[in-house]
């Protein structure tokens, strides 16, 4: 478990006014000095995350926020970057100083809670201290960070809604059965990181072996010897999308034919609003804004896709020259209106909630959201092709 990324664990964020005790609360919580603790207001100044193995849950993302009263320019924009880990947050953890009760601040941040759907449960700190307790909503308990009292039965409350979450989803497990065959195509070009396979490659892989199945790798430039030395038909060719065209052409008509980023964007949920938003690529014109965005950070390469291809490749599909902007990491704008369209990576290092929300915020704001793969199969010709594997799809684009 140790080896589980950050994307596919559970991600519970401890939020909380300044001196309420959060910090405490949280290394209670993970049994761990993960946290700064000290009686001077604001020592957490910037999200603190930590992956564990925590029980009864398993593996966990730990986040530590800044306190949600900050004061002052700088302050502002600690909350600010607290306000952004509601967009990740599996589970929210919201830390009342108990001698004091909830502030306004407090009851807002209840409010986004609510407006995103996430789960929270209330820890009243400081149950040390006070004397009259007094009835808590259901789903808040008293604790105290400095005796340990309550810190097991808000671990075993997190468990439980981390269990209603319900199964993790399949990237292709549910498209397979036990004993097939299924072809992966992965191009090691200049881009390619030395030494290991993408995250995305890897877990289908992993998929694959989980049900059963028997997974073929092979470079586009070694696909046909590969097939044709298959006694059976591959029940599924999987390809890196920037191979799409060429791969396309190899597999014949018959094999069913999709990318690793179409499984990710299906496996993070926003395939459906994805599929719809590639057709916006038809309406781009001259000095539109389109923005790229990828969720993890790297080292640019000469012949990068999200740099140098995705805009080479949309402005030969569209015959326009738009006007391009990209982000990366954590990064993503509030304000979307500048925007024709928004392409996204696959998503592998950010969370289903995290590529949800990004998603969802450009649907209020009227912006089409779509990403690399459904892109690359667009202007290649061979978008319906690649989603044909994909029970449902198809009749988006109908």
């Amino acid at each position: 478990m140790n080896a589980t990324p950050s994307a596919n664990r559970l991600q519970i964020a401890f939020f909380g006014r300044r001196n309420a005790g959060k910090s405490s609360v949280v290394n209670a919580f993970t049994g761990q000095n993960l946290a700064i603790v000290s009686s001077v207001r604001g020592t957490t100044t910037d999200p603190v995350t930590k992956a564990m193995e925590l029980l009864p849950m398993g593996p966990v993302v730990i986040i530590d926020t800044p306190g949600i009263d900050d004061e002052g320019e700088l302050g502002q924009l600690r909350v600010e970057r607290t306000r952004r880990v509601l967009d990740r947050a599996d589970l929210a953890i919201l830390v009342v100083d108990g001698t004091l009760g909830k502030c306004p601040a407090e009851e807002a941040l209840i409010e986004q809670f609510k407006a995103r759907d996430i789960p929270w449960l209330e820890a009243w700190n400081k149950a040390d201290l006070v004397e009259d307790r007094g009835e808590l909503p259901e789903n808040a308990l008293w604790v105290s960070a400095l005796t340990g009292d309550g810190i097991y039965e808000l671990k075993e409350r997190a468990a439980r809604i981390a269990e209603q979450a319900g199964p993790e989803p399949k990237l292709i497990g549910d498209l397979i059965s036990p004993g097939d065959r299924v072809m992966l195509v992965v191009p090691v070009d200049s881009a390619a990181p030395k030494g290991r396979l993408i995250l995305p490659q890897q877990q289908v892989i992993r998929d694959v072996l989980d049900h059963g199945a028997v997974a073929v790798t092979a470079r586009e430039s070694e696909l046909a010897e590969a097939l044709a030395q298959l006694k059976e038909p591959p029940r599924i060719v999987v390809t890196d999308s920037q191979a799409f065209q060429e791969v396309s052409r190899i597999v014949p008509e018959e094999i069913p034919l999709t990318s690793f980023s179409i499984l990710m964007a299906r496996y993070k949920g926003n395939l459906a609003g994805a599929v719809s938003g590639v057709a916006a690529l038809d309406e781009i014109r001259d000095g539109d804004g389109i923005l790229i965005s990828e969720g993890c950070t790297h080292h640019r390469q000469c012949d990068d896709i999200g740099t140098v291809k995705m805009p080479r490749w949309i402005c030969e599909y569209t015959g326009a020259e738009p006007e391009f902007q990209w982000t990366s990491g954590g990064e993503f704008p509030e304000d979307l209106s500048p925007y024709r369209l928004v392409v996204h990576c696959g998503g592998c290092m950010l969370n289903q909630r995290e590529m949800q929300s990004r998603a969802r915020r450009a649907a209020e704001q009227g912006v089409p959201f779509t990403n690399y793969g459904l892109v690359i199969a667009q202007v290649t010709g061979i978008l319906r092709r690649s989603l044909e594997p994909l029970p449902g799809y198809l009749s988006i684009l109908d």
